[in-house]
């Protein structure tokens, strides 16, 4: 009896390369994602504490120097600057994720048609080696047959 064979069997195992590989990428991009996103929250908390800050340094009733103002109107102009340039930033990576999700449907989509087509092989293969097997014993069956109609034949 022949040995399954899946003509196809090398590209299976380089689809399948290209999955893992896909899914490294993935995540790789997922973590990005998740540290961009830490990056803005922490640059939105520096915000919103210099916020307080100013906010304590107007209700202490002192004395709040021109150069104060514009420090702090600085750092809120900087900061909003910053902000702007992560959301930027987190918007790209989002991206980039949503590209390596979709490079990885099409790798998954990719590599099930080939492991349905090798089923389906597998299941041609296996109807063969069915009916050969059949026939064998249909062979094997006839013969005894005959055999047994001899001797029935010589012993009467």
């Amino acid at each position: 009896m022949k040995k399954f064979k899946f003509q196809l069997e090398t590209l299976l195992k380089v689809t399948r390369m290209k999955k893992r590989d896909a899914e490294t990428e993935l995540a790789a991009a997922s973590r990005k994602v998740e540290e961009e996103r830490e990056k803005l929250r922490l640059y939105m908390q520096e915000m919103q504490k210099g916020q307080q800050d100013y906010d304590n340094l107007s209700k202490e009733g002192t004395k709040v120097t021109i150069g104060r103002l514009m420090a702090f109107n600085s750092f809120f102009a900087w900061k909003r600057g910053q902000i702007e340039k992560q959301q930027q930033t987190v918007l790209e990576a989002n991206a980039n994720k949503q590209k390596k999700l979709k490079a990885l449907m099409e790798v998954m989509s990719y590599l099930k048609s080939i492991e349905q087509l090798k089923e389906k092989r597998f299941n041609e293969y296996m109807a063969e080696m069915m009916y050969e097997e059949q026939n064998m014993l249909d062979e094997i069956g006839l013969q005894l047959t005959m055999r047994n109609r001899k001797k029935t034949g010589e012993a009467s």
